[in-house]
């Protein structure tokens, strides 16, 4: 899918807090021009495929009309308490196409049984809600924050649990895949797809999909840097997703109407996420009118017509590929797969084979900025390490070194005037099978 959109809206829109205590009346509830159809529009024009909206977070208040709180939008001013932000959203992703997905944050701030039984069976219940009503969810968010201080039904203290076995998550997973099977769970150790680590839109230059869970609860020293590259040896498909906002808080807050990321910054974003070999889920937070802010909306177009622009015209596309050997001699694996525009082709080695190279000749020479690569994901993941030479005054000169690949890997170099480039697989787990090259 590789980018898609999230959306943080609910009662610390209208406090300015990032995280709400769980004590805020509904009543401040009250976006005055609502408008998901303003979102999934802008979304769609920009290149999101799909859209995950926090339908509760760590305070509890809840975006769709629960039985099983007092703290929703049934007790908001919001549409006289009749309103349904989950259910409007939903709907909206349908209208424009897209996926549509929901973070519950498994922290409930409110909840007078937090870190008792009884509150996880209220939060199963509230889980079967959303999937009943609003199906079909894309993607399932589980944030990794987990007890502390909050409001807790007037009890006001602290509260601690163990995130390892309190929540039972593999009964939780169990029932939700009972009312959908094919959702995707997000959480630190997936099993659909893991955070990256950070906060700051950067996979790892060595991003591999695969990863051990278990490593996961060794402790947190380290963690973030195996979440941000995954391991080669990794018994798990659990690939990484790249989560970053597009202000520096995650809610709307007008303090920072002047600090939106700019159209650059996001294109820097999208090279160090998709072109890593990760999603990119970016957080535009709408504000209290319920709208996406004017400023955002003129960054993300800048950021649209800077990938366009970019990518606007492939250099390579068409153009003959020539290497040193493939599978069996036969066209079904032909080096000029890379370079015919579809991705369900590929050129593969003899299965004994874990490295090679490959040439595509451009005709005349061209300036070349960015070389796109990509693996036949669907028969795993497999290069280790590659690089990339352009053909110069005569001589190949070295322009990238690079480790793993996987669905995308895009290698930006400093723009060099050739009419050539070589890549080389250097190492792989497999034969290595390349379905896509690109030059622009």
């Amino acid at each position: 899918m590789e980018m898609n959109a999230f959306i943080h809206f609910s009662i610390n829109t209208f406090t300015g807090k990032e995280w709400g205590n769980g004590d805020e009346s509904p009543s401040l509830f009250n976006p005055t021009h609502f408008d998901p159809l303003q979102w999934t529009q802008l979304f769609r024009e920009v290149g999101f495929r799909g859209l995950i909206l926090t339908a509760k977070h760590h305070d509890g208040f809840c975006l769709w009309p629960t039985k099983y709180s007092t703290h929703s939008i049934r007790h908001s001013l919001f549409k006289n308490g009749n309103g349904d932000v989950v259910g409007e959203v939903a709907n909206a992703c349908k209208q424009h196409g897209l996926k549509f997905g929901i973070y519950v944050s498994p922290w409930d701030r409110n909840h007078a049984a937090y870190g008792r039984r009884d509150y996880i069976h209220y939060y199963r219940k509230q889980l079967k809600e959303l999937f009943s009503n609003y199906a079909p969810v894309f993607e399932m968010w589980f944030d990794g924050a987990n007890g502390g201080t909050g409001y807790y039904g007037g009890a006001n203290e602290s509260r601690k649990i163990d995130g390892r076995t309190y929540y039972d998550w593999q009964v939780t997973i169990d029932s939700v895949r009972s009312w959908q099977k094919d959702v995707i769970f997000f959480s630190d150790a997936g099993p659909g797809v893991r955070w990256v680590g950070n906060e700051r839109g950067i996979a790892g230059e060595t991003n591999w999909n695969l990863i051990d869970a278990d490593t996961l609860y060794a402790g947190k020293h380290g963690i973030e840097k195996i979440l941000n590259t995954g391991s080669e040896t990794g018994k798990f498909w659990v690939p990484a997703e790249t989560d970053v906002s597009i202000r520096p808080g995650w809610f709307y807050r007008a303090s920072e109407d002047d600090k939106v990321k700019t159209p650059q910054q996001l294109f820097d974003i999208y090279l160090t996420s998709v072109g890593r070999g990760s999603t990119l889920l970016l957080n535009i937070p709408p504000d209290k009118r319920g709208l996406i802010h004017e400023n955002d909306i003129r960054s993300l177009l800048g950021f649209k017509k800077l990938i366009d622009s970019t990518f606007r015209r492939n250099l390579a596309l068409h153009a003959p590929v020539s290497t040193s050997h493939w599978r069996n001699n036969s066209p079904e694996f032909s080096p000029n797969n890379m370079t015919d525009g579809n991705k369900s082709t590929y050129w593969a080695t003899d299965d004994d084979s874990m490295n090679g190279s490959f040439t595509v000749t451009l005709g005349n020479a061209k300036p070349v900025h960015y070389i796109v690569l990509q693996e036949f994901i669907r028969l795993g993941q497999r290069v280790k390490s590659f690089s990339i030479d352009a053909f110069v005054d005569g001589e190949w000169k070295k322009i990238f070194e690079g480790t793993t690949i996987g669905y995308k890997r895009i290698a930006s170099v400093s723009p060099i005037i050739t009419h050539r480039i070589r890549v080389n697989i250097l190492a792989s787990r497999a034969c290595p099978l390349i379905s896509n090259l690109e030059i622009y």
